[in-house]
């Protein structure tokens, strides 16, 4: 899959699921619950223990799933991902340099910003997404809102405080997808093994996008 294909299926589902989880072994059940609930992309944090190693066995044996890295902050880190096969990095800030890494290899990449400084150096380093994070403290759908104005060729991933009360607002404002993480798979539902809870926080997701989509005013 090369880059254009990743950007374009992000975009499409709309849906940036992030495991966190301190397991590997977790992290695989939350990969294929989400997954099998109709979101074939994950980000695997590297707080994850044995995070690259997932990563790897999951473009090995689930060619279907958009498996990338998330939280990847060095340069170190973002070599070792690619060599494992992620599709896409992402970021909590700006790194130009892991920037330049992920395309060199034909992987999207997703750093993270905040003030419409931030976005636009993100922007112009060849971002394939910018991820607003953290939303929910500086504004939520407002600031989204706010940003689209003066970057309406951004596409912007809202990260940080998407919530099911929250999650249409942030697509309505111009979000192109949202970063979901505990809210759309709760660390009791994995400890819990409640694959069909989690199956349930998907498809609401999925409808949220879904309808926030087709009437993009609130209507």
């Amino acid at each position: 899959m090369n880059r254009d294909e990743i950007r374009a299926r992000i975009t499409d589902i709309g849906i940036l699921p992030a495991i966190r989880t301190s397991s590997r072994e977790d992290a695989a059940y939350a990969v294929e619950a989400v997954s099998s609930g109709g979101i074939p992309i994950v980000e695997i944090t590297l707080t994850v223990p044995g995070a690259i190693e997932l990563i790897a066995e999951l473009r090995r044996t689930r060619p279907d799933i958009l498996a990338g890295a998330g939280t990847v902050l060095t340069t170190q880190d973002a070599r070792q991902c690619l060599d494992a096969g992620a599709l896409f990095l992402s970021s909590p800030g700006f790194d130009r340099e892991i920037v330049d890494l992920a395309a060199g290899r034909n992987a999207a990449v997703i750093p993270g910003a905040l003030t419409p400084t931030e976005v636009t150096l993100a922007w112009k380093s060849g971002a394939d997404f910018v991820k607003i994070y953290p939303c929910a403290p500086v504004g939520g759908a407002s600031y989204i809102r706010a940003l689209r104005r003066p970057f309406p060729q951004v596409p912007l991933i809202a990260s940080g405080g998407v919530n099911q009360h929250t999650a249409g607002d942030f697509i309505q404002a111009g979000a192109v997808a949202l970063g979901i993480g505990g809210e759309l798979i709760p660390r009791d539902a994995i400890e819990r093994r409640q694959t069909d809870r989690i199956h349930e926080l998907a498809r609401r997701f999925l409808h949220m996008v879904k309808n926030a989509r087709r009437h993009p005013n609130g209507a």
